[in-house]
Parts: structure tokens; sequence; C-alpha cells
């Protein structure tokens, strides 16, 4: 299904460049509000926005678009997208909308859609928003039946006491020392706040934006302040989110990084033992990695792989009743209390253990023994090189020397110009060959 304005996580690209510019936004929110008009209602959306300088352009575009089109704006200001995610489905709004480019660059912006049930569009209405934009084919509202907008002061209080109610009851985290990076992106405010009002010594880091700073060597995506934090301060863990606060990554004591894999595996392994995990196992990515996947097995527990996305691991936990899924960076979905992935509410489920065991971070969250894995990245100026014949011959034959100890994934990014070269194995020399062979067979094609 070829789209042209939405990619993996919704709407992305640079900043005031088609499509992240005021016009594209106002007509994606005009077409938006038709296909989600249900009945004589008086129609809502709910809007948040990280902490991008580019927020202040986008967010009067698309609530314009929406007023023309009759519905009523509540305006949340920076908050994390699953804050935004949960209050579209409390509030019975319409539509729920950030204003995000997640983990990327400041320069970035981008509009991620939640319907009423406060999870991410399918394909399919993408699609369909996506034709109207194209057709125009949608119905201004008459003047007197024009949206109004507001904003809400008390939403970050909310979401704060949402978060707080996942953690379990009676539980504290008095004695713990926590550094939190924020990423200087939309959490900054409510992070900090959670932690200290569960009881932890908190250290906020990355809680100045400026609206160019944000993920800027800081956050979930380049945590190596964070983890030299943690060693500074002495504190017992350090978790580190990304520009809109859906993916978090963790630090042991020590200032070693723990990924989205091993807190899965321990939230996973938790629930299984309480008897609360559900489905059998977890949803997880292409990208996990397969000592991950041993584990689970080696406690009777399946993976089951979805295409890179955390929209389409949630949709096959819907489906198939699983209450614990994710991605290897960090999106860590748990149904049991949110539609999406929340880095607060994953990051409690984790230190619930580790309160509860009174052991180390170390001890407690590195679950498995990661299979030597390595990723990189090849940058390209258009084309389609993973169609040309010498790209296709040097799959196949990495595939082969991989064998069946290993896995190999090429594709292309759905937020980036970039093609993603992964490869796992056993053998850590022979991954890095497998790697670079492809990597240069790519470039040669691409003609870098």
């Amino acid at each position: 299904m070829s789209r042209k304005y939405f990619g993996t996580d919704g709407v992305r690209g640079k900043a005031n460049e088609p499509p992240i510019t005021p016009q594209t936004v106002l007509r994606l929110a005009m077409a938006a509000a038709e296909r989600f008009r249900r009945g004589d209602h008086r129609h809502t959306a709910v809007i948040g926005k990280d902490t991008r300088l580019s927020g202040y352009m986008l967010e009067p575009a698309l609530t314009a678009g929406f007023i023309s089109m009759g519905m009523d704006v509540v305006l949340v200001g920076p908050m994390p997208t699953p804050a935004v995610a949960m209050l579209t489905r409390s509030m019975r709004a319409d539509l729920g909308v950030v204003i995000s480019a997640s983990h990327n660059p400041f320069e970035d912006n981008g509009i991620k859609l939640f319907g009423p049930d406060g999870y991410k569009l399918s394909d399919q209405v993408e699609s369909e928003i996506e034709d109207l934009m194209e057709s125009g084919n949608f119905a201004l509202s008459p003047s007197a039946g024009l949206g109004r907008a507001r904003r809400m002061e008390d939403a970050p209080g909310r979401y704060i006491e949402f978060v707080k109610q996942t953690f379990p009851r009676g539980k504290r985290l008095d004695g713990l020392k926590v550094v939190v990076d924020c990423a200087h992106g939309a959490a900054y405010r409510v992070a900090p706040t959670v932690f200290w009002e569960l009881g932890a010594e908190v250290v906020p880091v990355g809680v100045n934006p400026n609206g160019l700073n944000i993920n800027q060597k800081c956050g979930a995506t380049d945590p190596v302040m964070m983890c030299e934090q943690v060693v500074t301060h002495g504190a017992d863990i350090g978790i580190a989110l990304d520009g809109d606060a859906d993916r978090l990554i963790v630090a042991d004591e020590n200032g070693r990084r723990l990924d989205g894999d091993q807190l899965m595996a321990l939230i996973a392994g938790n629930w299984h033992r309480q008897g609360r995990l559900r489905g059998g196992g977890v949803v997880a990515t292409v990208m996990s990695n397969l000592g991950f996947e041993r584990h689970l097995k080696s406690i009777g527990l399946a993976m089951v792989r979805t295409p890179v996305g955390d929209r389409y691991v949630v949709e096959h936990m819907v489906k198939h009743q699983f209450n614990v899924g994710g991605e290897q960076s960090g999106h860590i979905i748990l149904n049991d209390y949110v539609t999406t992935g929340d880095a607060l509410i994953a990051a409690l489920q984790v230190l619930s253990v580790v309160a509860e065991t009174q052991r180390p971070v170390s001890e407690v969250c590195r679950v498995f023994e990661p299979v030597p894995q390595l990723l990189r990245n090849v940058r390209i100026n258009g084309g389609f090189p993973l169609e040309d014949a010498s790209v296709k011959s040097a799959i196949v034959a990495a595939e082969a020397e991989l064998g069946k100890s290993g896995r190999l994934l090429i594709r292309p990014s759905g937020t980036e110009p970039v093609i993603r070269v992964m490869a796992e194995g056993d053998d850590p020399a022979m991954v890095g060959s497998v790697v670079d062979t492809l990597i240069g067979a790519i470039q040669r094609a691409a003609g870098s």
C-alpha cells in the first residue's frame, strides 16, 4: 500500500519543508476531522507536542484545521505521546494528535494521530485520510458551528496520577536514587515528578529544553550522559527517555546500558511468575535479539515477531490478546494500562522488581546474554539499491554464511533516508564481516 504522507509512525519530515509545512498540516487536520466525523455530538481533538521550536508553527495550523471543520480543540502543551493517547480515551475525544518527531533531532517534526480508542491509526485509516487530503472532499463548518480551542491546565497532573496508579499498590521507591534523563523533551516536567512523588531521590537531567536541544547528546537514543551521571552520583539506576517519552533505556548502577529487549524480558518474566502474563509470551519485532528469543523459550514462553514499528506490535497484541510487547529500541507496550509505548509506566514496572528484590539493577535487569548483533545504516539519495542484482546476490550469500544460528535483516527506514542492515550470530567476527560486505554492496549499487 503506497502512501504519500504517512510513514511507519505518522507523518514525519524536516520542519517547514513538505510535508511538515503549515499548509499540509492544516489540510491533514481537516481531512482527519472529516474521517472521524461520527454523529451529531460536539467533536473534540486533543493536541499535545514535544519541545521542538517548530511545534509553535504546527500547533496553530492543526488547531485552525480542526476548528474550521467544527471540531473543538484541547491544547495540553508539551506532554508525552502516551499521555495524549490516554487523555484522548479518558476524555472521550474523537482524535488525539501529537506534534513530535520522537527521537529525531530538532530540525525534524511529525504528526502522530490517535483514534478515539487511544490507539494509533491503522494503515487503512491513514490511507483514507490521505485520499481526503488529495481530493479535498470534506465539508467546512458554517460560521456558527466553528470549533473552539482551550488550554487544559490540569493535563500534567492527570497524567502523573495515572502513571503512579500503575505502580504496585502500597509500594514505594524510598531509598532508591534515580537519574532521569528527559532528553530536553516532552516529559521534562512530568517524569521527575512521578519518581519523586513515589519516594525516590531524583537526579533530573535533560530538563532544560530551548526548542533546539531535544535529543541532543542525551535521552534514550544517546544514553552516554545518563550512564555517566549514574556513576557520578552513585545512583541505583538510570532512566533515559526519548523526546516524546515513549521509549525507555535503562542503565544499571555501574552505568551499563540495558535495552528494550532486556526490560521486556524482565517484565514478562515477572508477570509470568505472578500469573499475569497473557498470550503465552511477548510480541516483539524483527529487530529483537536472538538471545531474547532463546531466553523466552527456556522459560516456556514464545516470541512473536512483527515488522518494525510499535504500531504493528500493538495491532498483534490486541488481536491475539498479549499484554507485553515492544521493541529493542525501548518502545514497551503494557496494554493492561496503556494503548501505546509509555516509558514511565515501563520504568515503574522495572523499578517494582528492583524495589521488591532489594538487589542491584545489574543483577535484576540483565536477564539474558545477548547474541552478538550489529546494526549499521547506509544513507541513500533516492533510488532502489535493494533491487539491484548484485545486492540481492550478496544477501543470499550472507544468509548462507550465517546459517540457522544467525539472522539477517535489511530494510529501508520508515523515518529517514537510510537502509538499515542488521546481522546477528554467535560468531561476532562473522557478523561484522557479513555487515561490512552488505554495506559495501548497497553503497556501490546506490552510487555513494
